[in-house]
């Protein structure tokens, strides 16, 4: 069973929100690919739908768009994702995951696309005043 951390981001306002997914709701996204299309469901978004932008492993290593597969690789990286560096021309190598969800996924990040409110599925509102 895979047991994931999933990251949505609402584009309307710019927050994200953080819950943890696992079983039959953590299976839907393993074999899909960044930039697939997954059902709201999961968190509550019935009405929406989930574009997958990002992810990581346990270990932490990002997962790029331009590798193919579930599979490590180590790239020479100029920058992007993965590396940012820090003088120019500078380049490294770096162990990076391919753009397909496996078991070995630990986090996946997703935009809510849809006219849903984000804040509501995840239990948080207009209750910042009250605090």
């Amino acid at each position: 069973m895979a047991e994931l951390k999933l990251v949505v981001s609402d584009p309307d306002t710019g927050n994200t929100y953080q819950t943890e997914v696992d079983g039959q709701d953590a299976n839907r996204f393993l074999g899909r690919s960044l930039g697939d299309e997954v059902d709201g469901d999961v968190v509550g978004l019935s009405e929406s739908t989930l574009k997958l932008t990002g992810g990581s492993d346990a270990a932490g290593r990002p997962m790029r768009e331009d590798v193919a597969g579930s599979n490590l690789k180590q790239l020479l990286l100029e920058g992007g994702v993965g590396f940012n560096p820090e003088k120019d021309g500078e380049r490294r190598r770096i162990t990076v995951r391919g753009a397909e969800f496996s078991e070995e996924s630990a986090q996946v990040n997703a935009t809510a696309l849809g006219d849903e409110d984000v804040a509501a599925a995840f239990g948080e509102g207009d209750d910042e005043d009250a605090e």
